[in-house]
């Protein structure tokens, strides 16, 4: 058997039954344009650990880090199957390793970038902005943001549950807009929202209304919301970032409030702490350096 009739077989009969959604579609969309060019061709029994790793190692200069440890993922889980279901004698994965990967480096505003967009939506009459500003303040993904419905916030305690998600799906009916259960337990979380923040929400809820947050009961795409975003900074002259940056930058200023790393974990949904001092360590370094010269000058 080919390895891409193999890997068919797999995401049908293994994956597809207890996957969610979005994880089948990512490892689809790892087969068709990763695994399956390099790899569809070769019988099961052609496949050696040093042939698997040449791919995944070739894999490292041309795809983010995600979509390599992804096709890692693909790969030592189909051929364990293929073992199991007795199409290939033994296992030639358990000796393939990770290549070393450079994380991107974490995208923020500063905060007069982050003052001239508040700024902005502030005077501007366009309720779905309300977003932009949301996770400024509370560390939102944008699938998050874009599930979030007015039940899902407590007005009474300031509170937000965060519940699920939502990612854009394309199939042979077109365009779908799926939500679902968030990919970890942890990202299931209350977020304390600040006072302010919680009165510029009433106003939206009675300008937006509907189910949602943003769009209310319109279908509002991920692409179509990160458009919009793009748009605003090019409005604003800012330089370019992703809206996962609005995430940064309000884990970012949260250090700077002084915040510790445990609150920070549970209120972006980390599974713990070290996720967040790892990936904000820059910011902990300005923190510490700040609290220091403070200590300093008791010198004088």
């Amino acid at each position: 058997m080919k390895y891409k009739d193999w890997l068919n077989e797999w995401l049908t009969v293994y994956v597809r039954p207890v996957a969610k959604r979005r994880t089948l579609e990512r490892y689809e969309r790892i087969c068709r344009r990763q695994i399956v060019p390099a790899l569809g061709e070769y019988d099961l029994e052609e496949l050696s650990a040093l042939l698997l790793q040449r791919f995944i190692t070739g894999l490292s200069p041309q795809y983010a880090p995600n979509t390599v440890s992804g096709a890692l993922s693909v790969i030592k889980n189909s051929l364990k199957q293929a073992v199991a279901a007795e199409f290939l004698p033994k296992q030639i994965t358990s000796a393939l390793i990770r290549p070393r990967l450079e994380e991107k480096p974490i995208e923020c505003f500063s905060a007069d970038e982050q003052r001239k967009i508040e700024n902005h939506i502030a005077g501007s009459n366009r309720p779905k902005l309300v977003g932009v500003l949301l996770c400024l303040y509370t560390g939102l993904r944008i699938g998050e943001l874009l599930a979030l419905e007015w039940k899902d916030i407590d007005f009474s305690k300031g509170l937000i549950y965060v519940s699920k998600s939502c990612h854009d799906s394309w199939g042979e009916a077109g365009y779908r807009k799926i939500i679902e259960k968030p990919k970890t337990k942890n990202s299931e979380r209350l977020i304390p929202v600040p006072a302010p923040l919680t009165k510029i929400l009433k106003k939206a809820k009675r300008e937006i209304g509907g189910t949602y947050v943003i769009g209310g009961d319109s279908t509002v795409s991920v692409r179509s919301y990160q458009r919009t975003f793009e748009l605003l900074l090019n409005k604003l002259k800012i330089s370019r970032r992703g809206f996962h940056s609005l995430r940064h930058t309000f884990a970012t200023r949260a250090v700077e409030c002084g915040m510790d790393a445990k609150t920070l974990s549970e209120i972006l949904g980390h599974k713990n702490a070290n996720i967040t001092l790892n990936r904000y360590v820059h910011s902990l370094m300005d923190h510490k350096r700040s609290m220091m010269n403070r200590l300093g000058k008791l010198l004088q």
